[in-house]
């Protein structure tokens, strides 16, 4: 269980992450979205292959590409649509969004396979949600049609990928096989940025930043901790994400952090841990 809260930890912190680089790069016109995720999901899949090379070489001469092309797809659907979204929705109304539809995804699969939470656990995650949205009520002007649903796309392949990680048996690899597949649609958006001149040197490098660490490591830590969750669990836990990002936006981009922000934070959390622990078996 240790392990678990760990990788989960981590990767949260990396999820977050994406978050923060991405409204650096985007938010300031450093790059554009195409740029940003066409060099995002190259440079991630450039670090793993370097990474699936070398495992191989120890246990197998064979060569062979772990992953699918189904997981693939819904990377390249979530890296594509979240890009594009914050260009239209802001920080708090996006992340709203994008974790609602990843929540939803899920948690229905999980009803579906016949997962059903108990009552305290649905009390833990109402205090949560409900905190989440007291916290962004604010914001909550009428978002962009076309970047709402751009970022609920985001959010179900997001779900999409996180739920068919939980079975990998080899996460390195099948992260790395993902990654390098999404590299034959990656690229044309690189050329259709540059095509643009959508890209500063500024920009670029944060978008490497994002795939070769956020993006592509964190991945691996995720699809090492989703076997030891449900689907339930992974949903919920995923609520700490925008958390995560908004503190680190206050770290490094800025932000103001106030007590209304602080009170919804330590309601979340809250509720997130009473969710987990009453989960434990």
């Amino acid at each position: 269980m240790s392990s678990t809260l760990w990788l989960t930890t981590l990767a949260m912190i990396a999820f977050a992450g994406n978050s923060v680089l991405a409204r650096l790069a985007l938010g300031d016109g450093a790059i554009d979205a195409a740029g940003y995720t066409g060099i995002r999901l190259t440079s991630g899949a450039a670090v793993l292959a370097v990474l699936l090379i070398n495992a191989n070489r120890k246990s197998s001469p064979a060569v062979r590409l772990p992953g699918g092309w189904p997981s693939a797809l819904a990377l390249f659907v979530y890296s594509v649509a979240f890009s594009y979204a914050y260009l239209q929705l802001g920080a708090a109304v996006g992340a709203l969004v994008l974790f609602a539809s990843v929540q939803a995804t899920m948690i229905a699969w999980g009803l579906i396979r016949g997962e059903r939470p108990g009552v305290t656990e649905i009390v833990g995650l109402t205090i949560a949600f409900a905190a989440f949205v007291y916290w962004i009520a604010p914001a909550l002007v009428t978002p962009a049609l076309v970047g709402t649903l751009l970022m609920i796309a985001s959010g179900v392949a997001w779900g999409i990928y996180s739920l068919r990680g939980r079975s990998a048996t080899d996460p390195m690899g099948e992260t790395a096989g993902n990654f390098i597949r999404t590299v034959p649609l990656a690229l044309p958006l690189i050329a259709l940025s540059g095509f643009q001149s959508g890209m500063s040197a500024a920009g670029i490098l944060i978008a490497l930043a994002s795939g070769a660490i956020t993006s592509g490591l964190g991945y691996i830590v995720w699809y090492r901790a989703l076997p030891g969750l449900t689907a339930t669990r992974a949903s919920i836990v995923q609520l700490t994400v925008p958390v995560i990002a908004a503190l680190g936006g206050v770290l490094f981009l800025a932000e103001t952090l106030t007590l209304r922000f602080v009170l919804a934070a330590t309601l979340i959390l809250g509720g997130i841990a009473l969710a987990l622990v009453t989960r434990n078996r």
